[in-house]
């Protein structure tokens, strides 16, 4: 049953937040070793090469230690790190696994393995090994932290404040603890609260982009939209590429009333191909609301074109990787063979990195190949199976004709980010393809709570699978919310 209201609200956005507190595989605390005093010196050594930026250096410590001690588990996962963080993504699985062989039960070794999980195979997937690294290293703060932050992403707040319980027990002033706690409290509309353990975490005070996130939500629930926008304009700054950033300060100006610095700030980057529906939604919006229906509709179909999945262009734009930024440069000029030329021979040249595979997908999804695009994007995913890559792969799969295996990838994606509003527009529009009415239905419930329900486009499909399905009263409620959109501020 539909519920009448909008949810796109602050706290629809607030779950975003978590995930900037989980760290990747090459960022956790050292791990404590044992052994011989040789193989300590030539592990610290290698350590401080790590700090350094001497990647070279620490491999050949790292080689050097593992002739001293080759079956100390913990030292495999320094060299996975060491992997992880030099692009030779794949061989750090491999070493991870290695360091399991030795010692099964080795909690280093199962986060690590957990964090690989969760960034491959989603959130819902990782979820078994952050529970068998718990069991088998209990007490772990690291551990905790990093479970209850996935288990946050995931939507489960109950399970995630109980973990984060088990965390302040172990460690009652656990930065990671406060900040999560503070996560907890804006979510549950409480940000004088949620402030309070945001300060005392210091996560603000020592720079964490999520802790200044987290802070900015606070102060649109308290409706300092000024002030929070002060603090996502900086950091969109820092982070150019963040799309979520940059939806946040849209919102913040649209609930301050800045239209004009919506369409100022965010029209050109709504013409990109890689923007979200949600911020080119809002830009159409925010123009409409200014009175310019006229400028505002090639937007707002736009943003409902964006939700459809048939197709993906690639931007050179945006504050891409220099190497990605000249490939697809290639690729918007029409230089296609010397795109694919270059694509090839970043995989020779680095042919164990995720990356240099997603870049060969590109190519070879600008050049009308979808099947050897899918082929280089699962060896991409992998290593990290992000929503971009999710959504040039189900590209990719339609343009093949492979749309039952577009929706199956869909779905996988969805269990593990199942907040994610793009991949439940564009699943529940392929599956009104195929009048596939009640899933249609339950994702479009499931987007509408998570903050589609100021999407008319999301709301008029909702109505007729209501109708395909003979519910009546569900399509009224849905069309009495598109007709409230007409009223009500978009929210």
């Amino acid at each position: 049953m539909l519920r009448r209201t909008h949810m796109i609200a602050v706290l629809a956005l607030a779950s975003v937040v978590v995930t900037g507190c989980s760290s990747e595989p090459s960022t956790v605390e050292p791990v404590q070793l044992s052994g011989s005093e040789d193989f300590l010196r030539v592990v610290e050594d290698a350590r401080r090469f790590v700090r350094q930026g001497d990647l070279a250096s620490a491999g050949k410590a790292y080689d050097e230690a593992r002739e001293i001690d080759p079956n100390n588990p913990g030292l495999w996962v320094e060299i996975a790190r060491l992997r992880f963080l030099g692009g030779e993504n794949l061989t750090a699985i491999e070493a991870a696994d290695h360091a399991l062989e030795l010692q099964p039960n080795y909690g280093p070794a199962l986060l690590l393995r957990a964090q690989m999980v969760r960034d491959a195979n989603g959130m819902e997937e990782a979820l078994p090994w952050f529970e068998a690294g718990n069991s088998a290293d209990p007490g772990n703060q690291e551990m905790l932290g990093e479970y209850a932050a996935t288990l946050g992403d995931l939507g489960f707040n109950r399970d995630m404040l109980d973990a984060v319980r088990d965390l302040a027990e172990f460690s009652p002033d656990n930065e990671q603890a406060l900040y999560l706690q503070a996560v907890l409290a804006a979510r549950g509309n409480n940000p004088a609260v949620a402030a309070r353990l945001l300060e005392r975490s210091r996560y603000l005070q020592n720079d964490v982009p999520a802790a200044k996130m987290l802070d900015a939500i606070i102060n649109m629930q308290q409706g300092s939209y000024d002030t929070a926008a002060n603090t996502l304009e900086s950091l969109a700054d820092e982070q150019p590429a963040n799309m979520r950033v940059k939806e946040l300060l849209a919102k913040a100006w649209w609930l301050g009333g800045r239209d004009d610095l919506i369409a100022e700030g965010f029209g050109e980057t709504a013409k990109r191909p890689d923007a979200s529906s949600y911020l080119v939604m809002l830009v159409g919006r925010a123009i409409e609301r200014s009175g310019n229906r006229e400028a505002a509709i090639p937007y707002i179909e736009r943003a409902n074109a964006l939700g459809n999945g048939s197709s993906y262009v690639l931007t050179s734009e945006g504050g891409l990787p220099a190497p990605t930024s000249r490939l697809r440069g290639h690729v918007s000029a029409g230089n296609l063979s010397e795109a694919r030329a270059v694509a090839a021979s970043v995989v020779r040249e680095f042919p164990q990195s995720g990356d240099a595979y997603s870049l060969a997908g590109d190519v070879a999804l600008a050049s009308g190949q979808p099947l050897a695009a899918i082929e280089a994007y699962q060896v991409s995913a992998k290593v990290r199976r992000s929503w971009p890559l999710t959504r040039k792969l189900t590209a990719a799969m339609l343009e093949a004709g492979e749309s039952g295996t577009a929706k199956a990838l869909l779905s996988r994606y969805i269990q593990g980010d199942p907040q994610n509003l793009d991949a439940l527009m564009v699943l529940a529009r392929l599956s009104a393809q195929e009048e596939d009415w009640l899933r249609v239905a339950v994702l479009l419930d499931t987007a509408i709570a998570h903050g589609a329900g100021s999407d008319p486009t999301a709301l008029a499909l909702r109505a007729q699978a209501a109708r395909e399905l003979g519910d009546e009263g569900d399509a009224s409620q849905a069309e009495a919310m598109t007709a409230d959109l007409v009223a009500e501020p978009f929210l």
